[in-house]
């Protein structure tokens, strides 16, 4: 099997490859830390897991750990992953956009809550 035959999904802390052509999983993995949210990024023959802060890199053929890094003192939240031999995923795309848009509204309700506020005048 080549690389180009596979797609990468994350759900859950969890990773799966499977074949492009058939959908069937051809390996799949899961994060021995983290929750939730996985962002991916494919570079070379390396798959960059991030899992709410947790990071590991994965043999992109077989789904085997290389490497995991704590990432101490970084924080959660949506990882931007970035590398010369790969891309953002769609789904690292997608989440980013979906936070600038719910820190969007969270500005606008706070302006919205503070124009709302009336205070008393002196008489």
């Amino acid at each position: 099997m080549k690389l180009s035959d596979l797609v990468f999904a994350g759900f859950n802390k969890r990773v799966a490859a499977l074949h492009r052509q058939t959908g069937h999983i051809v390996w799949q993995w899961t994060a021995p830390s983290g929750r939730s949210y996985v962002s991916l990024l494919l570079d070379s023959d390396l798959l960059v897991v991030s899992v709410d802060g947790y990071m590991y890199g994965l043999d992109a053929l077989t789904g085997k750990p290389r490497w995991a890094n704590e990432m101490k003192g970084f924080g959660m939240g949506v990882t931007a992953l970035v590398s010369q031999n790969g891309s953002p995923s769609q789904s690292t795309v997608l989440a980013s956009s979906a936070l600038q848009s719910a820190e969007a509204q969270h500005q606008q309700s706070m302006l919205h809550h503070q124009q709302q506020t009336t205070f008393p005048s002196n008489p």
